[in-house]
């Protein structure tokens, strides 16, 4: 039997301000409790990300699902991708609107169709094809992202806002008992961007990548800095070169700052139950569930464990 594991980020932030941190971290810690359940009852890692990040999809505070930010017309526009390490099967959607787990349509797109990638109308039929209500875009805006758009168009330094601010993902990887490696990802995408942009997290290779044989990734983060760098693929270039996890997160990292000035986050673990997390950002709520015991933190250095029940 393997080690089981599951780790998951809440996206990648400039800062938390005091009265969501709680409900940030309590969110992470529901997440990570949801997907090492899953594998607790002998289920998989796809099943496992897959859970934990609907959670953080119906979790407001969170830039995905339900609180996603919103595009320069106000609307919700979502990116989610999911892959199975054991085969590279994989699975994503883009510019989905109206549904409330785009990470649920990118794991049907994994399992029922030939194809890796959906997008807009083609995905949208495809959902209503295999029976996932449709809800009205407005049940998933939120007053505090209504708010944000409106502080976004009165930034005259949208470039810089750009980088910074718009790091929030949502995303989980894990190993089952059979050590088969999965990742899952989801996001609103960035405040104001332009209808039909499209970041790194329905990109395989960018907002994620899992193979049994290196490991899976996550990241948050600006998503045009981590497409430019193919930053979840890298990660695991350089463990395929002999690097540490840590070592792996930390390069790839560093070299997205370096090259393209992009900050962010990355989770990883492998088949052996080690796992890493790491981030260039200001914060980056995470949380990570083995061996009975669930380690999680927001900002550097102010990590917590507790027992699982």
């Amino acid at each position: 039997m393997n080690p089981i594991v599951v780790v998951v980020h809440g996206g990648g932030a400039s800062s938390i301000s005091k009265d969501r941190k709680e409900r940030v971290r309590q969110g992470i810690l529901r997440a990570a409790t949801v997907g090492y359940n899953i594998l607790k009852q002998g289920g998989s890692a796809v099943d496992a990300v897959e859970g934990a990040v609907t959670v953080l999809e119906d979790d407001p505070d969170f830039n995905a699902g339900c609180g996603s930010v919103l595009n320069e017309n106000g609307e919700v526009e979502m990116d989610a991708s999911i892959m199975n390490g054991k085969d590279l099967s994989a699975g994503a959607v883009s510019a989905v609107r109206c549904i409330a787990n785009p990470i649920k349509l990118a794991r049907l797109v994994m399992d029922k169709t030939p194809h890796c990638f959906l997008t807009d109308q083609g995905a949208a039929k495809f959902a209503a094809a295999n029976g996932i209500p449709t809800i009205p875009g407005q049940q998933l805006v939120t007053e505090r992202n209504r708010k944000r758009l409106e502080k976004e168009k009165l930034e005259k330094d949208a470039q810089k806002a750009d980088c910074q601010n718009n790091l929030g993902t949502v995303g989980a990887v894990a190993v089952d008992c059979q050590g088969n490696l999965a990742y899952a990802t989801s996001t609103g995408g960035i405040v104001n961007k332009m209808p039909g942009r499209v970041g790194d997290t329905p990109c395989i290779g960018s907002g994620g990548y899992a193979d049994n044989d290196i490991g899976a990734v996550s990241t948050t983060g600006h998503g045009e800095s981590i497409l430019k760098v193919n930053l979840a693929r890298l990660a695991l270039f350089h463990v395929e070169q002999g690097k540490s996890l840590e070592e792996a997160a930390n390069a790839s990292l560093g070299h997205m700052k370096s090259k393209v000035k992009g900050v962010g986050g990355i989770i990883m673990v492998n088949k052996t139950g080690e796992w890493a997390v790491k981030w260039t950002s200001t914060s980056m709520p995470w949380g990570a569930a083995k061996d009975g015991k669930l380690h999680s933190g927001i900002d550097f250095g102010d990590t917590s464990i507790i027992n699982l029940s």
